[in-house]
């Protein structure tokens, strides 16, 4: 019994970070109907983003963990504004292609740099382990854990509760309709990519005290992540949230209980739903 709760708290753990890439793309998607190759790309320079500062600057993880995603943000604005917006009335495969091209020299980057064997960093700011009473678990990830569901609640506030929040969750879950009412999506295109690339880099800085910070970090989740937002429903940012941290379980006790199928639940899941329900389970039908 211990076993398994324990398992099922490494699950939310894992979940917590599925939630945060899929909640980002899930929002990218839903503005700019482009399925963003990239984000496993911004994921790792994230995580080398802390590296670097903590080696070059001096820069702890708290620093970290408010320059880089700043920083990748203001970089992923100026890739929307440079490249995805001119081929913004193409068909989606472009994107994906452009994306991909990306993801693709961005590792090789960070490959030439750093090569392939993973970099150490620094323990994060809680080191230890905390009670939990049926197990001990390390309080870090407790943290971590802690700062993704507060990040995804946090974002779905704004997108429920303010007026520009309201806007960009129209226009993610319902583009055409929104469209149709006079408002001018077009404006939040930029910002609304920018904030999902932000997210991705806040994960990757969030995982750099306990993941193996490689080049490859992010193309061994990436693909884990799209198949999260096609369960979830493309372009459903509660979708998103809930089929993250629904998989990061489900990855877990499997990998307890069935280690052979561990790795491939999800994707057997997401054969699952797409039968039942092809727009996902939060998705709207008719979603274009």
């Amino acid at each position: 019994m211990t076993g398994s709760l324990q398992q099922a708290f490494n699950g939310l753990v894992s979940g917590g970070f599925y939630a945060l890439l899929a909640l980002g793309l899930a929002v990218i998607f839903g503005m700019l109907r482009v399925i963003n190759f990239a984000h496993g790309a911004v994921y790792t320079l994230g995580a080398f983003g802390a590296v670097w500062l903590a080696d070059a600057a001096g820069l702890g993880f708290w620093w970290a963990l408010l320059l880089v995603p700043l920083a990748l943000g203001a970089a992923g604005i100026a890739v929307e504004r440079l490249l995805i917006r001119r081929i913004a009335d193409l068909d989606p495969l472009y994107g994906f292609l452009l994306t991909f091209g990306i993801a693709l020299v961005c590792q090789d980057l960070l490959r030439s740099e750093y090569g392939s064997a993973s970099r150490p960093y620094a323990s994060g700011p809680f080191p230890g382990s905390l009670d939990l009473g049926a197990f001990t678990f390390p309080a870090y990830q407790v943290f971590a854990l802690g700062v993704s569901a507060v990040t995804c609640c946090a974002v779905w506030l704004l997108l429920a509760r303010t007026k520009a929040g309201t806007i960009v969750r129209a226009a993610t879950e319902r583009p055409e309709l929104t469209r149709s009412l006079g408002i001018d999506t077009g404006r939040w295109v930029t910002p609304v990519f920018g904030f999902g690339i932000a997210l991705a880099a806040f994960a990757g800085v969030l995982a750099a005290p306990m993941r193996a910070v490689n080049s490859q970090m992010g193309a061994d989740l990436v693909i884990t992540v799209f198949a999260v937002v096609v369960i979830g429903g493309l372009g459903s940012v509660p979708g998103a949230v809930a089929a993250g941290f629904a998989i990061g379980m489900l990855q877990a006790l499997g990998n307890l209980y069935v280690p052979a199928l561990s790795q491939t639940s999800v994707f057997l899941l997401m054969a699952v739903v797409l039968l039942a329900r092809p727009a996902g389970l939060f998705g709207k039908e008719g979603l274009t």
